[in-house]
């Protein structure tokens, strides 16, 4: 015996037949709700301002932070030699090395 299951939508704000479940969230809740094509319109067209201006979250659910680009090791390191400053051909640069760079350029 077969069966046919035959879900429909209704609209959550009118009552009407809704055409999509549109999934959102705020303050840290998520939340879906069934609309009307006219509807969901209206709600993507309130929520622009807001959307254009907002931030994307990362898929890990952190905001995404802008992070300072440190200086070319080998520029650095090309630098403080001929500023006649101690720095080792290898390994790490001291942090006295990069703010002293950071300052001239």
């Amino acid at each position: 015996m077969a069966q046919r299951v035959v879900v429909t939508l209704f609209d959550d704000i009118d009552g009407g037949e809704a055409a999509e479940t549109i999934a959102f969230g705020l303050d840290g809740k998520s939340y879906e709700i069934d609309l009307s094509q006219t509807n969901a319109k209206k709600l993507r067209k309130a929520l622009a301002p807001y959307l254009d201006a907002a931030r994307k979250q990362s898929k890990s659910g952190k905001a995404y932070r802008h992070t300072a680009v440190a200086a070319d090791p080998a520029a650095v390191r090309a630098w403080a030699r001929s500023h006649r400053m101690d720095v080792p051909p290898r390994g790490r640069i001291p942090k006295k090395v990069y703010e002293a760079f950071d300052a001239a350029n």
